[in-house]
């Protein structure tokens, strides 16, 4: 097929190339100035801003050359930015008043009158010109499936429009709406024939009411107010139908150069790193690093279960994806809305206050769950400072204490009250203590002295078990968690797992059970390695009966189809998984009992601060001569642990 050549344009002339370039230029360094403001406000989506300000490079600054609507896909878990960021860009760019927000809910921007169940209908209303440029926010698209969870087609009764917008921009005229005005005009005519001048005249009357005179107002494209319109007498509203017909193609709404932003929470795309972590115990690195690891690929895979492949299509391929906030992320806003309050109330009342890292610290502890982004963490520290400083504030006032005076804020050894003291310049230090609530503190820290000492044992056991057999530091060793009664390790997945691997990982889930033994005795362990025991048999068996590291080349499952040709003589390999098992378990309690130094390093740390981050355990193992990697320093999260290119280059040598 041959392409026709574009048509010739007249090349600009020297003032127009002059006067392009210079508006050119000034946008170009509009959009640098909104990224480096969004920056300042948006904190730790750097790169998220940086994509999107390319993506709407073309748009803003050249809009000439758009002819179909620029669609940007911004996708991530509920609080990290979002509609924030579109709202905020449209300020930066002077596009607020040609800005659209639409809740794809359904339920949302008065959808459920007739007028609004359009998107053409929102657009038409807003300060969008037709075939000007714009901002369109379809959020929470998430909501709007056009298939239900078991695959079949859903029933969707607003916003039907959507697709043809993503399409090309183009929306054809409301014919629904036009047919009711044309049974009226029909309706007319009939009793008119009907009397044919020999009857008196009728009561009934062709009538315009508000809606239909809208929707002949925007359908034509009519200059005429909506009054004069809805006194029109039926022979001009019938010329508006015929001419319509007659020229139909003329009569498309034209939103071809708008800026479509799609955004919404895919839970699917997240739903394997949820499940990976404790929501509120985990740390926040962690899941960042697990959600920077989702792609193009996990959004369509995603966006598959709700919506159909020509629906996703017209989606395109810019989809932008939100990690989970970093640490250091959720820190900065700490400390940004500490700074807020603080300052606040030396405005209002000269007051000086001054927080102590504890603080921080606890306000940390206490509100940030990495799976649900910024709005937990807002609540939080509103619950927790807002009522004690207004309390710590009234007894500075009390004191008669001068704004040049500070009032230091730390938090108390209970963890349960903040510790106000301010020094006079008279040297004489008042201090006064202050309640506090921090409701996981409470639900994390193990006061039973004998309950912390197995979790530390257990999973110190874990812990050390992975460090030793994998040269890896675990993510994350962890006591003092709310999710449940219990500890846990998390560890880097494998990208691929060896022969090796798989033994070793045996012996990492039997390694709690291991530490109990050697701590407490035989008879003192406890039911807590259940599901350790349930986790290494599944990898014995899978070692055994599916992946052939056994006796036994020969897959061994369990099968209803007889097509499937496996072996399902399962009885004979439950022997090997049980000599697997127990030939681990010995080398998991000599592994344990060569390194007692370094054990007993790991459970002093676990029972100290509850917690072991991966730089801790590196420091604990490098006391005793094992040297650790760190999760993060790889460029991928996913581990590949055998130098296969290594061993594939000395094969290559020795058959030369």
């Amino acid at each position: 097929m041959h392409m026709k050549n574009p048509p010739r344009t007249a090349t600009p002339g020297t003032d127009v190339k002059t006067q392009l370039h210079a508006q050119m230029a000034q946008r170009q360094q509009v959009l640098t100035d909104a990224a480096a403001q969004l920056k300042r406000e948006l904190f730790g989506i750097d790169d998220v801003i940086d994509r999107v300000i390319d993506s709407v490079r073309a748009w803003y600054v050249l809009p000439q050359c758009i002819t179909r609507p620029v669609i940007v896909c911004l996708w991530g878990l509920t609080g990290t930015g979002k509609t924030q960021l579109t709202r905020r860009l449209a300020q930066l760019l002077g596009f607020y008043d040609r800005f659209v927000e639409v809740q794809m809910d359904g339920f949302s921007n008065g959808a459920g009158s007739y007028r609004g169940s359009s998107i053409a209908s929102m657009l038409e209303s807003s300060g969008i010109d037709e075939g000007a440029p714009g901002m369109l926010v379809l959020d929470e698209f998430q909501r709007y499936r056009t298939k239900d969870s078991k695959g079949d087609d859903a029933k969707v009764e607003r916003y039907q429009d959507v697709w043809m917008l993503l399409s090309d921009g183009r929306l054809p005229p409301p014919l629904g709406a036009l047919v009711d005005i044309e049974r009226k005009l029909a309706g007319q005519q009939y009793d008119a024939e009907r009397d044919d001048g020999e009857k008196p005249e009728k009561s009934y009357r062709f009538r315009l009411d508000a809606w239909d005179a809208q929707e002949l107002k925007s359908t034509f494209k009519l200059q005429e107010p909506l009054t004069e319109i809805m006194q029109w007498q039926p022979e001009r509203v019938h010329e508006l139908f015929v001419q319509f017909r007659e020229t139909q193609q003329d009569w498309e709404t034209d939103y071809s150069r708008l800026l479509i932003f799609v955004c919404g929470n895919l839970d699917e795309m997240y739903r394997e790193t949820a499940q990976r972590v404790e929501d509120c115990d985990t740390d926040a690195d962690i899941f960042h690093r697990l959600t920077q690891r989702l792609s193009l690929i996990d959004v369509k895979k995603a966006l598959s279960e709700r919506f159909k492949p020509e629906q996703i299509a017209r989606l395109g391929n810019n989809h932008v994806i939100y990690p989970s906030l970093s640490k250091s992320t959720y820190e900065r806003l700490i400390s940004e809305l500490c700074a807020r309050y603080v300052s606040d109330i030396e405005v209002q009342t000269g007051v000086r206050l001054e927080l102590g890292s504890d603080v921080f610290d606890a306000l940390y502890a206490n509100s940030v769950f990495p799976a649900q982004g910024t709005r937990p963490l807002f609540s939080s520290v509103h619950a927790v400072l807002s009522s004690t400083l207004v309390k710590v504030s009234l007894w500075a006032l009390e004191q008669d204490l001068l704004s040049h005076v500070p009032v230091h804020l730390t938090l108390a050894r209970d963890r349960k009250h903040l510790l106000a003291s301010a020094r006079l310049e008279s040297g004489v230090t008042l201090s006064e203590s202050f309640a506090v609530v921090l409701d996981l503190d409470r639900v994390k820290q193990r006061a039973n002295a004998d309950f912390r000492a197995l979790l530390a044992v257990h999973e110190a056991g874990h812990g050390l078990a992975y460090a030793l057999l994998f040269g890896q530091a675990p993510q994350e060793i962890k006591i003092n968690i709310a999710s449940f009664e219990g500890g846990y390790n998390s560890f880097a997945s494998l990208k691929a797992t060896t022969r090796q691997n798989a033994l070793d990982m045996i012996c990492v889930s039997l390694a709690g059970r291991v530490a109990e033994e050697l701590v407490f005795g035989e008879m003192a362990c406890t039911t807590g390695s259940e599901s350790d025991y349930k986790q290494a048999t599944a990898i014995a068996a899978r070692h055994i009966r599916y992946h052939g590291f056994g006796a036994r080349i020969s897959r061994t499952d369990v099968t209803s189809e007889t097509e499937d040709h496996l072996n399902t003589d399962v009885a004979p390999s439950n022997q090997a998984i049980e000599d697997l098992l127990q030939a681990q378990y010995q080398r998991t309690r000599e592994l344990l009992s060569q390194h007692g130094p370094a054990f007993d390093t790991t459970v002093d740390a676990l029972m100290l601060r509850g917690a072991i981050t991966p730089a801790e355990m590196g420091d604990l193992m490098a006391r005793h001569d094992v040297q650790l990697r760190l999760p993060g320093d790889q460029p991928d999260e996913s581990l590949v642990l055998e130098p296969f290119a290594k061993r594939l280059a000395a094969f290559r040598s020795r058959k030369g």
